[in-house]
């Protein structure tokens, strides 16, 4: 039984090493494809916080973001596959902070179409 888990836990972490690895292997001066595609909505989940706080946070460079974000799936994949609980957690702090900065449908009206698309993918993923 000890194989099967181990295997399931190969498996599991090898999605979040390969999304690593690939923006790694991508990062570039600029961030990459990775953060072209996650700085409009960074910026508009920052607005929201600020907004939601009352005042100005501080400004996060998006190449930050990124390589925080590289870090987190690299490292805890590979201290969830020696079956780490510190694993476990910075994968579930990776999908905690990002999961509302790409699944951004409260930004949009109930009734609009994007509103629909976000949510679906949210509620699938």
């Amino acid at each position: 039984m000890g194989f099967i888990s181990f295997v399931g836990r190969v498996l599991f972490a090898s999605i979040f090493l390969l999304s690593a690895y690939q923006e790694f292997s991508e990062f570039g001066t600029d961030g990459g494809p990775a953060a072209k595609a996650l700085k409009p909505k960074f910026n508009l989940f920052m607005q929201q916080v600020s907004k939601s706080l009352g005042m100005a946070v501080p400004h996060i460079d998006i190449k930050t973001v990124i390589a925080a974000t590289m870090f987190l799936k690299g490292f805890g994949g590979l201290l969830f596959i020696i079956s780490s609980s510190f694993g476990a957690f910075l994968l579930l702090l990776y999908l905690a902070f990002i999961t509302p900065v790409v699944y951004d449908f409260y930004n949009y009206e109930m009734e609009s179409s994007q509103f629909v698309q976000l949510f679906v993918k949210f509620s699938q993923g």
